[in-house]
């Protein structure tokens, strides 16, 4: 059976537009166009985009895919008709996109496409070779599969200068979310735990009772005194969930028992409780993670890496770039040259001085194509050059760490997670009032 490929997918691209949507056709000057592509006598123009035609089986190009994800899901299909008219709706946004940005000089070079279909074939866990076989199994020529990464890159690219380099988010912005999040019942915020369990039987006498209670203490001072708590689990606990370091899950607390809850309402992650006695024996509970759902995770994996970045420009192409900088890495493998010293001598950004060290970083603070493939490096592993919206990049892991998010560093945090809700609404706002610009002609099926 041939296996599908995973679509190199922008969410913030394309918008399924509602099917409800009126279409409108208005009289203004069209962009500058690309070449018409020719039109089959089997096809027909369904809409006509800046003078641009979209044609039938463009519109049906696209509805197969969705059709057939709808049938491995096992979910009801859609009437045929709205999904044709949001594919439509959908294709006619992303030509005026792909318009406006041609008219406007932007370019995709073959190694940005080259590097973009690396990345498929990663997100599909194969190599390039079988990443075509698949894509040429499934119908589609290689010269439309990498006409589809150039537009998604161009459309990407689009967005990141339309909309993305304008979108702010403010010190009184944050701050206000914060007081809206600690305002947030504490009764309906997740939380998870472990717990080892010292089983007390129905028939113990007071003597053994108290002997398992001794028992238990003791397991609690270990827990306290900073020894691994999966351990003491597997060591000591009686309760079922031993196998999974004693971990219960991330729930809200009504699916906690009310003493578990009342044990750990006053403790921080990490923090371990006093003794809890049930029915079923003595508890020593921990606290792995209290959850705001509002919030981001305030425990977490930070990286620390440094770069050389090389920005193309009139004299430096993408391809010299990625050329010079495989040659950088080419040296410092072979011992022959210090990546600080290059970083130092070449990079071209503010970090040039450090020698390219970018900091101690979490989640979300680079770009993602950056970030990506800062994290499939091992410390102290080199990665191929990338390229990304500011230009190519050679980066190396120096270490990694868990920690807990400081004051400044949660404000970060969120004032990443509310540009990228901004940047979301700013992108609809901008794509529909570039599609209300634009000149579009909607045609019946000929008879």
């Amino acid at each position: 059976m041939t296996q599908r490929v995973v679509p190199f997918s922008l969410a913030c691209i394309a918008i399924l537009v509602s099917a409800s949507m009126t279409v409108r056709a208005q009289s203004l000057q069209p962009l500058n166009k690309p070449a018409t592509p020719a039109v089959s006598q089997a096809d027909f123009i369904v809409a006509v985009v800046n003078s641009e035609p979209i044609t039938s089986s463009e519109v049906q190009a696209q509805v197969k895919p969705i059709l057939q994800q709808f049938a491995q899901q096992g979910r009801a299909t859609p009437p045929l008709a709205d999904l044709q008219r949001q594919v439509l709706e959908r294709l006619i946004m992303e030509r005026a996109q792909l318009q406006l940005a041609a008219s406007s000089g932007m370019r995709v070079d073959e190694v940005a496409i080259d590097q973009a279909e690396q990345n498929v074939a990663r997100q599909n866990q194969i190599d390039v070779p079988e990443l075509r076989r698949r894509v040429l199994a499934d119908g589609l020529a290689m010269s439309q599969f990498r006409q589809r990464l150039r537009n998604q890159l161009l459309l990407m690219r689009l967005r990141e200068r339309e909309v993305e380099s304008r979108v702010r988010v403010s010190d009184l912005e944050v701050e206000q979310y914060l007081r809206e999040q600690s305002a947030v019942d504490p009764a309906t915020q997740p939380v998870h735990l472990a717990q080892i369990l010292v089983a007390v039987p129905e028939a113990a006498t007071a003597v053994q009772i108290a002997a398992l209670e001794n028992r238990a203490k003791s397991a609690l001072a270990r827990a306290r005194a900073g020894q691994d708590f999966s351990a003491l689990v597997a060591e000591l606990s009686d309760a079922p969930d031993r196998a999974n370091g004693g971990q219960m899950g991330l729930r809200t607390p009504d699916r906690y028992p009310t003493i578990f809850i009342e044990a750990t309402q006053n403790l921080a992650s990490g923090d371990i409780s006093s003794l809890v006695r049930s029915g079923a024996g003595f508890h020593i509970l921990k606290v792995i993670e209290k959850r705001n759902s509002g919030l981001p995770n305030m425990t977490v994996t930070q990286s620390r890496a440094r770069h050389i970045l090389l920005r193309p420009n009139a004299n430096l192409t993408e391809k010299a770039a990625m050329e010079k900088l495989a040659e950088y890495k080419r040296r410092i493998v072979a011992g022959q040259a210090d990546f600080a010293a290059l970083a130092r001598d070449n990079s071209q950004d503010s970090s040039a001085a450090q020698g390219g060290d970018l900091g101690w970083a979490s989640p979300g603070m680079f770009v993602p194509e950056f970030e990506e493939v800062m994290n499939r490096l091992a410390p102290g592993q080199i990665s191929e050059p990338l390229i990304s919206r500011f230009g190519v990049h050679l980066i190396q892991l120096n270490e990694r760490r868990q920690a807990t998010l400081s004051q400044r560093e949660q404000m970060e945090t969120v004032r990443a997670l509310l540009r990228e809700k901004k940047i979301d609404e700013a992108y609809t706002i901008w794509a529909q009032d570039l599609r209300d610009r634009t000149y579009v002609e909607i045609r019946e099926a000929p008879l």
